[in-house]
């Protein structure tokens, strides 16, 4: 779980890692961003698919920011979880746009979701240039 600037909370996981999508209250998410190459898992909850290839960036970037800010309106009321494959690059790259959507200054963020999600996420030079560049 990553506490936003704001406090706003949001689930970051891999799709491969965590078979069983509680948060730490032991809910299920209510909705859901899958950042993926392929076709979405289906969930039992209300959930958005990314077109977004491993190791790079959102094939349609502008519809990929619309939905994570959509996303962000979302987590004053609602469980919401973003997760990709391994829960690193894609999802860390989402949580850092989510952070700069929340109001945190791009050039801060990768280093924010790196500190409080993951040290690893934000796989790629070019997912961390995306991030700096996000507005």
């Amino acid at each position: 779980m990553l506490a936003l600037p704001s406090g706003r909370l949001v689930r970051g996981r891999g799709l491969r890692h965590l078979a069983t999508p509680r948060s730490a209250d032991g809910l299920a998410p209510t909705f859901g961003v899958y950042l993926l190459g392929g076709n979405p898992p289906t969930t039992s909850w209300e959930s958005v698919w990314i077109e977004w290839p491993d190791f790079r960036l959102p094939r349609d970037r502008s519809g990929a920011a619309a939905t994570l800010r959509a996303a962000w309106g979302r987590l004053a009321a609602d469980r919401v979880e973003v997760a990709c494959g391994g829960g690193l690059g894609r999802t860390g790259t989402a949580l850092a746009y989510l952070a700069v959507i929340d109001g945190l200054p791009a050039v801060d963020a990768v280093r924010y979701v790196r500190t409080h999600y993951n040290g690893h996420a934000v796989e790629t030079p070019l997912q961390r240039r995306s991030v700096e560049r996000f507005s």
